[in-house]
């Protein structure tokens, strides 16, 4: 799966470390996922879920809340309000950049801050939680007493959480023991599920019980089985991933993904993280990628550039031809345009394009004649016989391509001024 880098700031000023992984097939829709306490978006279960539900069409964000990972801000001076405040910030930043996400993903902890954070998400259309605790103060069984003790007499000390040392300060434990949990369940208003090990050892069964009953319908629960509560059999990270991709498609946006008024008009490439050339390639609204291939340094996830170049001509070809012959109710039922791609030395220009062209129908052989005439005037095939000027300049935003509609007017310019052409001789 290509993985995007998605940082963004917090309310509190500090930069949250974030991963976004990108379906390579059509966006059936995107989540926002929560980690559980300490373990960060680099942790087992965030990462299998989240790369499980893009292989399953949802793009997913993971992302380290304050102190941990690679994220900014300290644990000591932050709090599960903090973290609930940055799993919005979260959402707007998606929203921001045109993946508004529809269904929200908390692990442990993470599952307490969503279920209190998605009254704030006006984009979050479902609510999933895996092995959440129904009481936010849960987290302090992960402190031996001790530390507790020294955090309350001290103001603040360091402990260790998942074998790692954190400093915690009182107002932190103070933050956990204040929230009502139970109110915001029942304040959701969202479609809920609950998943959770009836074998849990870290966060009790009984903990899914009252999310379940304090929230209202829609609602459904999913046992895990025998998973662990950190998931780290890759089978169960999968499972839950499909479970909830499966209970959200009712929720998410309608899956045809097409260009629409709104789409961006430049064609745009962004490096996705995943090899050396992979790219994701945003067109009028799709999403693909494009790679070079395993032979020179590549993944081969994607076709090369040179073939997007041909795909260009081939795709202008039948569909110029398309438009010709039903300008002429010529019966033309399918038309299948090849085209490879060459360099020559010693010949100017030394690009060589070979284009063949299968045309089904029953057609005389005039009328074929003309239609093989006909695919020297598609556009793009003037725009590379005729050449190019090319302007480049730096920053986020090139100047503006043509208006989305330009191709097809081309064409029908062109059909339109052949066939009167052809009716003057």
């Amino acid at each position: 799966m290509p993985t995007r880098i998605f940082d963004f700031d917090s309310p509190a000023g500090y930069r949250l470390s974030g991963r976004l992984e990108l379906p390579e097939g059509r966006t059936r829709g995107w989540a926002l996922f929560a980690h559980c306490f300490t373990c960060g978006k680099d942790g087992i279960a965030a990462v299998r879920i989240a790369r499980a539900l893009a292989a399953l069409g949802i793009g997913t964000l993971r992302f380290d809340f304050a102190g941990i990972g690679k994220s900014g801000g300290a644990l000591a001076e932050s709090g599960f309000g903090a973290d609930t405040q940055d799993l919005v910030a979260a959402a707007e930043a998606m929203a921001a950049d045109g993946i508004a996400p529809s269904l929200l993903i908390g692990h442990s902890l993470g599952g307490a801050a969503v279920l209190s954070a998605a009254v704030d998400m006006p984009s979050v259309k479902a609510v999933a939680t895996l092995a959440a605790p129904f009481d936010v103060s849960h987290v302090l069984h992960h402190f031996d007493p001790d530390g507790i003790a020294r955090i309350e007499a001290e103001g603040q000390a360091q402990v260790a959480l998942g074998g790692r040392p954190f400093t915690v300060s009182r107002a932190f434990l103070d933050d956990l023991r204040r929230h009502d949990l139970g109110a915001r369940i029942a304040a959701l208003h969202r479609p809920l599920l609950v998943m959770h090990a009836p074998l849990d050892d870290v966060v009790g069964i009984d903990n899914a019980t009252r999310i379940f009953l304090a929230a209202r319908h829609p609602k459904s629960f999913v046992s895990l089985d025998r998973a662990d509560h950190l998931l780290t059999d890759r089978a169960d990270a999968d499972h839950a991933a499909a479970m909830i991709a499966a209970w959200a498609a009712p929720y998410l946006p309608a899956l045809d993904e097409t260009r629409g008024d709104g789409s961006e008009r430049d064609v745009v490439a962004e490096e996705t993280g995943g090899g050396r050339f992979q790219v994701a390639i945003r067109a009028g609204g799709i999403r693909f990628l494009a790679d070079e291939p395993e032979a020179v340094g590549g993944l081969g996830s994607g076709p090369t550039p040179y073939d997007l170049l041909c795909a260009a001509l081939a795709a202008c070809t039948t569909m110029t031809l398309r438009l010709y012959a039903e300008r002429k109710q010529w019966p033309v039922e399918r038309i299948r345009t090849a085209v490879g791609h060459m360099k020559e030395k010693g010949i100017e220009p030394p690009d060589l394009f070979t284009r063949r062209i299968a045309i089904d129908g029953a057609l005389d052989a005039e009328q074929r004649a003309r239609l093989m005439e006909m695919a020297d005037r598609c556009p793009v095939h003037r725009t590379l016989e005729g050449g190019a000027r090319f302007e480049t300049a730096s920053g986020e935003s090139p100047s503006p391509a043509e208006p989305i509609d330009a191709h097809e007017e081309a064409m029908t310019r062109m059909v339109s001024a052949t066939l009167a052409d052809t009716a003057q001789r």
